[in-house]
Order: structure tokens, then sequence, then C-alpha cells
């Protein structure tokens, strides 16, 4: 059994750094799903395609426990890499700037581990290969695809730079808010700059709708919830002499409940409205949702935090990190249909694995590997390599 566990580890790191190589955006993972097909077939682990590029592989279908799913993430970010590693990105411009590439990897080495224990496994396991994490909504495609159908629980991780190698965060309710994005287009009278007087100054008005934006959270919010406002872009094309007739804000919103959302929705649209209306300046709002919190189900979770303590000890699980962190995943549609829980899992080992997430500078942590195999491997009650 060692052998077989360490070629899982020893595979698996290789296809990390072969998928590294050869990034792919959302909803164009072709070579990336045919490399998890192909790895799959020659486990002789039965799969079928889901949402086109997911894939769903089936272990112990007959099985009489608890049916169980484990879910990996594809797809890369549009950011050109600045590391000098040897499996850097051969694809300008794209790269694996958020660990989905070990992700995969990781399943790929549960689904050659759980292969080789498949007569010992109490129920059905489904390995969940999914597109399009990053603002596609590849989840809900899967769910939409029947990629939930007669499983139980569900389970998923993320790697975390921001917490000490090793160390766990799983809480038993909200791990990560949801978010979503707004336009606001402000419509005035351009003309020159000399004769201000005789315009209604789309630019004024944005910058100051852009201050009253920040100040709903401890004026209108208390600041004690977990809501960001950011205002991340202003247009207003022009030349140093002209005044336009248009400007455009863009921002994004973190919030943790549908509640909060609605809130926080309409006190933007009510500040730009009122706000450029004093500047004699006409403003449509537009509000784009996107995800919904992340929030664990307290039974699931407590299975994670077990699991991992066994390996790693009482101390394990970190107890630095602020919730909810206010990133967002789309392993929300999936924790919305069934129980299940996601975790985050420390890769900050040194200099070499403390870049950020969607950093140009990020290299995925292969030692987590191992250890999230291993966590799987509990999760769904196998037996482990000693």
């Amino acid at each position: 059994m060692g052998d077989t566990w360490q070629q899982a580890i020893d595979t698996a790191l290789q296809l990390r750094h072969q998928l590294h190589r050869h990034p792919e955006l959302g909803w164009q993972e072709v070579k990336t799903a045919e490399l998890i097909r192909n790895e799959l077939s020659s486990l002789d682990i039965p799969w079928q395609a889901c949402a086109e590029l997911g894939t769903l592989g089936r272990l112990n279908p007959h099985g009489k426990g608890p049916h169980i799913a484990l879910r990996a993430d594809m797809d890369a970010l549009p950011i050109v890499e600045q590391t000098e590693h040897e499996w850097r990105s051969h694809h300008e411009g794209c790269m694996h700037a958020c660990g989905h590439d070990g992700h995969t990897a990781t399943l790929l080495a549960s689904a050659r581990w759980l292969k080789s224990v498949e007569s010992q496994l109490p129920g059905p396991v489904t390995l969940l290969f999914q597109p399009a994490e990053e603002g596609g909504h590849g989840a809900k495609k899967m769910i939409d695809d029947g990629a939930l159908e007669g499983i139980d629980f569900i389970y998923g991780w993320h790697n975390w730079p921001a917490i000490p190698f090793g160390k766990l965060v799983c809480p038993d309710n909200i791990i990560m808010c949801g978010n979503g994005t707004f336009e606001i287009e402000l419509h005035g009278e351009g003309g020159h700059a000399s004769q201000p007087e005789l315009c209604r100054d789309p630019v004024l008005a944005a910058s100051a709708v852009t201050m009253g934006l920040q100040q709903i959270v401890s004026r209108r919010i208390a600041p004690q919830h977990p809501v960001v406002i950011s205002v991340a872009s202003i247009e207003a094309p022009s030349a140093a002499t002209v005044i336009p007739a248009t400007a455009r804000i863009g921002g994004s919103i973190r919030v943790p409940d549908l509640q909060t959302r609605k809130q926080v929705n309409q006190l933007i649209s009510d500040i730009a409205t009122q706000t450029a209306a004093a500047y004699g300046v006409r403003c449509d709002v537009t509000h784009f949702p996107r995800y919904e919190a992340t929030i664990n189900h307290a039974a699931q979770a407590a299975n994670v935090r077990q699991a991992w303590q066994q390996d790693h000890g009482d101390d394990s699980l970190d107890q630095s990190l602020l919730l909810p962190v206010m990133a967002s995943e789309d392993f929300s549609y999936y924790l919305q249909q069934i129980p299940g829980a996601f975790a985050l899992v420390g890769a900050d080992d040194g200099p070499a694995h403390q870049a950020v997430c969607h950093s140009p500078h990020y290299d995925f942590n292969d030692r987590l590997i191992p250890l999230v195999t291993r966590l799987y491997a509990r999760l769904v009650g196998a037996p482990l390599a000693q």
C-alpha cells in the first residue's frame, strides 16, 4: 500500500506541473478536461462529462454507505505569470494564480489512492472536477447538469497563503462572503474646462459619489458586519481642457447574506442617484450579482476538523484568520443544495509560498497534496497508507 500511496503523490506532483504549464481560462478547459479523463481512464475509474467540460469520476457505486462527493476546480486566470519556475505557464497572459492546478492534482491523487482501496470504501464516492470557478458559475452549471444527483454530502478545499502551512480553517457556518459588482453611469453636460459653470460635470459628481459610497460601512451599516464596498475604477475619457459628458464608476461588494446584499445594493443606488442629482447630473446604477456566501453545514465542518486533527494534532486549527474571508467561492452553490463543508488549508511555509492568490508571483505549495489527499481519504472512510 505504501508504494501505491507514494505513486499517487508522485504522479499528482507531475500532473500539477503539467497543468501549470498549460493553464486554461474558465469554460476553455478543453485540454485540462482531457488530461483528467485520460488519467481516470488509465485508473479504470468510470467517468462522465458534466456541463461539457466538467467530469464526474465514480468509485464504489454500489456501496451502502453515504454517497460523498469531493470537488476540485480547474480554471486559470488572465494574469501574466512572473515566476521563474521550471513549470511556469507556457501560455502568455494566462496562469494558475489561484492553485486550481494543485486542487485538481490533489483530487487525481485521491482518485489513484481510492481506486486502490475501492473494495474497502463504505459508500459511493464521486470525484467532481469543475470548470469555471473564477466568476463563471461553473458549480451552478454542474448542478444544473445533474452533478449532485444521488449525493449525500460534499467536501471541498482551497489552499490559503495567508495562514501558516498545515493549519486548517473550517468553521461551522460562513467561511467566505458572497460578492457582486456594480456599474454607475453618470450623464452630465460636457464643455470647455474654462467654463465649468456652463457644464454639468460628471467627473466631479463621480468623485463625490465615490466618497459617499465609502461611508456606507460605518455610517449606514455597522462596521462589525462583514461588508466591503470597493470602488475599483472611474472612467471619464477626455482631454485636459474638456469636461466630458459622461463618467463611469465600477466596483464590487462583499456581503454575508442575501438580506445584506439587498440593503447594500439599495444604499449604493440611493447614494449614487441622490449625490449625482446634487451636481445636476443624471445617474444610472446597475447591479450584477455573482456568488452567494459559502456557508458550511456544522456536522460536515466538524468532520473535516476532526479528520485533520487526527493527522496533525489538536493545535492544527488556525485561530488567527479573521472570518468570514471576504473573498468568494462558487462552492456556495453546492452547499445551498446539500450538506457539506469547505476548508482553507494554510500554504505559507516561507517566502516561496507567501504570494497571495491572484498574484502574478503566486505558486501552489506542492507539499499540500499528500496532506489533503489523506484528508479526503479520511472523509470518505478509506483505509490510510501507513
